[in-house]
């Protein structure tokens, strides 16, 4: 986002915007800093701004400190963890090695002291079995026997079950046939399973939990030497040895870039958690892909809460929430201004391009239109030029008429539309638009609709500014130029400097190697008006231009006026379609259904195809000229599109009036404002009436301004005058009179109307009044100077300046100032002006005088006495 221009305040919305944080987080600052807000529409000065800049650097760098700190605590603990994991790996490899030495060394004992029996199976087997994490037990001494002596079949003083076996068995030893032992250390080869002895038989089912298991049978469940039994835990419980801690020591933790970073966002994110959100919204979605930025929302200036909730596809309460989240108490009808429409939208992930009611219409009318529907159409050719350049009269010579003859002042003052049919049958539509300075609006507007420019310019003149103005207008518009240079007949033409003054502002003709087509023509005589008329169809050859003539019509208004007995009547320029007479229209604010149609001569049009200009009666109000015009189904639809737009301008002229409360009053008044002079605008046709205003407008100054308070077409009516009377207004009529009533209401109510036919004459009279109003400029002039030679102190305190008039006259009745050197000591009146003892009005050059101040008596030989006036000027514009 570009950063603001220097010295302009910024509303919190736009510096959160720019700053990426919500409304409330900049709200928050601005009171720490304080700085008293109300919400997000408040402003804030440069200043200002600059410390919630500074305020939030120094938060995000505490922030980064929190951060790098946490990390810092991260790879310590990390380096304790790493340093704790070494040493409990090298405890265990220390373990591990001293149970495989206690277990080779118990083997190496049992095979040299146990000899081998015959037919038995050779079981190594460790005196004192040592278990890992737990220390050796010390050896048990040997048990008795029975008293009543050895068990029959056993070893000589065994335990019954240990060592013995039934009749058969080896003597002190495993059996190798019978019973098995029950407990005992060594099994017999076949039979029952040793229960809970350390070695299992050979050929028996599995010991339930003997350290080493047998070379075949089944695998033994858990033993220690068991193939596939892993190694057995500690039985010394859950803390017991190295090898359980290996087990439940923690996992160790990876500190990498990501938690870094992630960490530093959340940090920052906690300073505008709505912000991020919407953010995070924004940039991804459920899936973790990046969707689109924004979305963009296309909207008028002023619309309701719940239109702005279904362009956005959410609930009215989610708006109205977000509204109160930003300090704007709303409601579902509640019509929101440019501002908050932005400032909502954008809580919403939403960009938003204002536009104007009209433009949806602009999109329609750009629509593409299948090419086995389109029709050729006759091209639309605007007039433009500086004034008395001989547009009109160029116009009269191609129609066979006298326009100009009806025209005030011989100077065209609105826009005409002329549809001409030439020898050949083919037709074209010419607009005459006005080329006083005071229409630049009519000749824009012609310069929009047009298809072809022809740039009339005197041969006997020079390039002026009018016509400098139409060839940017033309430019704008992007429309092929035909330059008539005209009057040509004329003893002072000298058409090569028109070509060469347009070659300056960039129409190169062709004689010149350009590529703009021009024409020497006189509109009085006919000189080369064939030819003008020939290239121009010529280049609407070039263009190919073409219309559907099937569909609904759509078109500009040109010019609307009010007619005695037919109403509003405008004059509209049909770009496609057909409009016949009973169809229903809209055309800004205004719609109607067509009762009557005219062309330019007043004969009845039942039908106007595209490119024809025509006169259509049936509005329900006066439209705006340059308002698109279309046609739609049905008249219903017309009316409702007319009152949403009148909606919309009211709500738009509610929002930018300036209303006047006793402090604003108070502050116009201490800041000098400027004087107003009201006017209201009457005029015949709407184009008239917007150039006129705009004109008067154009007068105003930094001390004095015009404000139109009304502009409308038709007759000056009571009302009018009413309004006039109350706002203390003049009335400007343009080629339109009161009516009787009117006149007698202004007569009584002694309001000034004022009708003119020209509008130079109307700018020069109102100019003149401005003037009028201007404070005058204030002029100090000299009138004489005296020298004090001698002071005089008299009784009670007078004092009198013995004085010598050196340059001028010293009058009684003027303003007198004392001078000391190069210092203004004092300013004020004489009280009293004496020669000898008579009292004189003035003392004159060279004479001598006595002079009393009124209230200074500081007075020195040698001072000066300076009498002035003031005098009041008249100011010009």
């Amino acid at each position: 986002m570009p950063s603001p221009p220097a010295g302009k305040k910024q509303r919190i919305y736009e510096v959160a915007k720019e700053l990426g944080m919500s409304s409330e987080v900049i709200q928050q600052i601005a009171k720490k800093l304080g700085v008293e807000v109300k919400n997000h529409m408040s402003t804030l000065g440069p200043d200002i701004v600059e410390k919630v800049r500074a305020e939030l650097g120094k938060e995000k760098a505490a922030a980064r400190e929190v951060v790098v700190r946490q990390q810092e605590q991260e790879a310590q603990r990390a380096r304790e963890e790493r340093q704790r994991a070494q040493a409990a790996a090298a405890q265990q490899a220390a373990a591990a090695q001293a149970a495989q030495a206690a277990q080779q060394q118990a083997r190496m004992t049992r095979d040299a002291s146990v000899p081998p029996t015959a037919g038995a199976a050779v079981v190594f087997r460790p005196a004192n079995p040592t278990i890992p994490g737990r220390a050796p037990a010390p050896p048990s001494p040997p048990r008795q026997g029975p008293p009543g002596g050895p068990r029959p079949g056993g070893a000589p003083g065994s335990r019954p079950g240990m060592g013995g076996g039934r009749p058969g068995g080896a003597p002190g030893g495993a059996g190798s046939g019978g019973r098995p032992s029950s407990g005992g250390f060594g099994g017999p080869p076949s039979g029952r399973p040793s229960g809970g002895g350390f070695g299992g038989p050979p050929g028996g089912r599995p010991s339930g939990g003997g350290f080493s298991g047998p070379p075949g049978g089944r695998p033994t469940h858990g033993g220690f030497g068991a193939p596939g039994g892993g190694p057995r835990p500690s039985f010394g419980g859950p803390s017991a040895g190295p090898g359980r801690g290996r087990r439940d020591r923690k996992k160790k933790k990876q500190v990498d870039e990501k938690l870094a970073a992630e960490s530093v966002r959340k940090t920052l994110a906690s300073l505008d958690v709505t912000q991020a959100r919407r953010k995070h919204h924004r940039e991804k979605d459920e899936t973790g892909a990046p969707i689109e930025a924004a979305k963009l929302l296309k909207t008028p200036e002023f619309i309701t809460v719940s239109e702005l909730a279904n362009m956005m596809e959410v609930r009215p309460q989610e708006v109205i929430t977000a509204c109160m989240r930003m300090g704007l108490m709303a409601t579902i009808n509640k019509r929101l201004d440019k501002d908050s429409i932005a400032a909502v939208a954008d809580e919403f992930g939403f960009e938003v391009e204002f536009v104007s009611e009209f433009e949806e219409e602009a999109a329609e009318a750009a629509e593409v239109v299948p090419a086995e529907r389109l029709r050729p159409r006759a091209p639309v050719v605007t007039v433009m030029g500086h004034v008395d350049h001989g547009k009109t009269s160029l116009l009269d010579y191609v129609r066979r008429t006298n326009v100009v003859a009806g025209e005030s002042g011989g100077i065209t003052q609105h826009i005409g539309a002329y549809e001409v049919t030439l020898a050949s049958g083919q037709h074209i539509t010419f607009l005459d638009t006005p080329g006083h300075e005071a229409f630049t609006a009519m000749r824009a507007r012609g310069a929009q609709v047009t298809d072809i420019v022809v740039l009339v310019v005197a041969a006997d003149d020079r390039v002026m500014p009018q016509t400098i103005e139409a060839i940017d207008h033309a430019k704008a518009a992007n429309v092929p130029i035909v330059v008539a240079i005209n009057k040509v007949d004329l003893p002072t033409a000298d058409p090569n400097r028109i070509k060469t003054e347009l070659a300056g502002h960039g129409v190169v003709v062709e004689q010149f190697g350009g590529k703009y087509v021009s024409v020497e023509i006189s509109a009085k005589k006919g000189t080369n008006i064939d030819k003008l008329l020939e290239m121009i169809l010529l280049t609407s050859e070039l263009l190919e231009l073409k219309a559907d003539p099937d569909r609904r019509a759509k078109g500009v208004v040109l010019e609307a006026r009010v007619e005695q007995g037919r109403g509003v009547v405008a004059s509209v320029l049909v770009q496609s379609g057909t409009l016949r007479v009973g169809e229903p229209f809209v055309a800004g604010q205004v719609y109607g259904r067509v009762r009557a149609m005219y062309d330019e001569r007043g004969r009845t049009v039942k039908g106007a195809p595209p490119s024809t200009p025509v006169e259509v009666v049936g509005w329900s109000g006066t439209p705006s000229a340059g308002d698109l015009f279309v046609s739609p189904e049905e008249e219903r639809e017309a009316r409702e599109v007319a009152s949403k737009r009148a909606a919309m301008h009211r709500e738009h002229e509610f929002r930018s009036a300036t209303k006047i409360s006793l402090t604003t009053f108070h502050d116009r008044l201490g800041e000098g404002g400027p004087n107003e002079l009201k006017v209201i605008i009457k005029g015949d046709v709407d184009g008239s009436v917007e150039a006129l205003s705009e004109s008067l407008q154009k007068l105003s100054t930094s001390e004095v301004a015009v404000r139109v308070i009304r502009s409308a077409v038709g007759q000056i009516a009571e009302s009018d005058v009413l309004l006039a009377a109350a706002s203390d207004a003049i009335i400007v009529g343009f080629h339109v009179r009161p009516d009787a009533r009117a006149r007698e209401l202004a007569e009584r109510e002694k309001v000034e109307i004022r009708l003119y036919d020209i509008i130079y004459k109307a700018q020069e009279d109102v100019k003149l009044a401005l003037e009028g109003m201007l404070k005058p400029e204030l002029k100090e002039v000299v009138l004489g100077t005296a020298e004090i030679r001698q002071v005089f102190r008299l009784s009670k305190g007078v004092v009198v300046a013995g004085c010598m008039v050196s340059t001028g006259k010293i009058a009684r009745s003027e303003k007198i100032r004392l001078v000391r050197g190069d210092e203004t000591l004092w300013t004020g009146r004489v009280a009293a002006l004496k020669r000898f003892k008579d009292d004189v009005r003035e003392v004159e050059k060279g004479f001598e005088c006595g002079i009393t101040l009124d209230g200074y008596s500081e007075l020195q030989e040698g001072d000066r006495l300076e009498s002035f006036k003031i005098e009041e000027l008249a100011r010009t514009l």
